[in-house]
């Protein structure tokens, strides 16, 4: 007679202890610290180079104003640099410079690219090449673009007296006349620079609803009430934030002068604050001088920044 076997019942199901492999430990923990690791260390990596390019140079400016260097020797001299620059005789033309620069830059480099925005917004076909096409100058390098309009503005054969000609317009000096320079450096910074803006202008007009024109057509609005009463409103934080960079980038302005006027333009009507900044430190060797002149205009686009952030806050809240 054979031994009795033992049957496992199906609804019990087997409950003998069964081997089981030993987790390892740490295992999660591990991947997790590598993993870890591996992002602080591109963060850490971000980080160095951040101050090593962008807090580094802020805080040696600051040092530099007041400090004097001869010889290879560094003395403190206080506030002497921020005198010298006050006594300049250009200090007071550069800051008006600047500032007229900046007006005629909103004039032309904030209005014209809205305005280009709004017209690309209205057609239904060939809208990528239009954008490749207002694009296509900030993909240019910046040297050959200004080079390209002192050839325009050549008082002898260049296209824009050319054109006068056609008009009977006598030929202007348009890099020569103090009356004309200035413009026609905000001509060719506006040209080089208003791709970028145009498009996103143009991103921001797309994400308008549209049935806030239908609405508006229907109360009777024409073009410009629809632009004023729909688009402007809708697009209000792009236009401030542009502003804003627009102001900031106009107040730094320098390749553009420096390469159609030689910097200073005649009787100085170019000469602008970061081109009497680059003659302190390259021409006059006052590295001092400069960075003192660095740090003031440092210190108004920071107040201007707080104070427009400021103001868009309290207008949100």
């Amino acid at each position: 007679m054979s031994a009795p076997t033992l049957m496992k019942d199906p609804a019990v199901g087997d409950r003998r202890p069964r081997d089981r492999a030993p987790h390892p430990r740490g295992g999660g923990f591990g991947k997790a610290l590598r993993r870890n690791l591996t992002a602080h260390g591109f963060l850490i990596g971000a980080v160095l180079c951040f101050a090593f390019f962008s807090w580094y140079p802020i805080v040696r400016e600051f040092l530099l104003a007041f400090q004097k260097t001869e010889d290879g020797r560094v003395s403190w001299v206080g506030w002497d640099n921020f005198t010298t620059v006050w006594n300049d005789p250009a200090f007071g033309q550069a800051w008006r410079n600047t500032l007229w620069f900046t007006v005629l830059a909103l004039l032309l480099g904030f209005v014209v690219p809205f305005l280009t925005a709004l017209v690309i917004n209205e057609f239904r076909h060939g809208q990528g090449y239009l954008r490749l096409l207002v694009y296509l100058p900030v993909m240019l390098p910046p040297t050959a673009s200004v080079l390209l309009f002192k050839y325009l503005y050549d008082p002898g054969y260049g296209m824009f007296n050319e054109v006068l000609g056609v008009f009977g317009v006598p030929a202007r000096q348009w890099l020569q006349d103090p009356d004309t320079a200035m413009l026609s450096v905000v001509v060719a910074s506006t040209w080089m620079n208003m791709g970028g803006a145009t498009l996103i202008y143009l991103a921001a007009l797309q994400g308008v609803p549209g049935e806030l024109y239908e609405a508006a057509e229907l109360d009777g609005a024409g073009l410009l009430r629809k632009v004023w009463h729909v688009t402007v409103p809708q697009t209000r934080l792009i236009l401030l934030l542009m502003l804003l960079m627009q102001i900031i980038a106009t107040m730094q302005v320098f390749i553009e002068p420096f390469l159609l006027t030689g910097g200073a333009g005649p009787e100085g009507s170019t000469t602008t604050v970061v081109y009497l900044i680059y003659q302190y430190a390259f021409n006059f060797n006052d590295y001092g001088a400069a960075a003192a002149l660095g740090l003031l205009l440092l210190v108004l686009l920071a107040g201007f920044s707080a104070v427009y952030t400021k103001l868009n806050r309290a207008d949100q809240d």
